[in-house]
């Protein structure tokens, strides 16, 4: 399975869109600063999340969500 989640800073509102096959092991990445675009947010907790047979389709969603319909639907 692969997964497309929507992780949120509680202090600053601040958005994460995603994709990955472990929600789990990205999310610790994401709060031990192991990545480099989330890493002066911390703590982020996970929002949103589907999940998806094909890594194929999870980015196709993962690209909707970065766009401002996409955006929409997550408010």
């Amino acid at each position: 399975m692969f997964y497309v989640y929507v992780l949120k800073n509680q202090k600053t509102g601040r958005r994460y869109i995603g994709s990955c096959r472990s929600i789990v092991d990205r999310l610790h990445r994401h709060n031990s600063g192991q990545s480099k675009a989330t890493r002066h947010g911390m703590p982020w907790s996970l929002v949103h999340s589907e999940s998806f047979r094909t890594r194929t389709e999870a980015v196709r969603r993962e690209m909707f969500y970065k766009t401002g319909r996409g955006r929409d639907e997550l408010e």
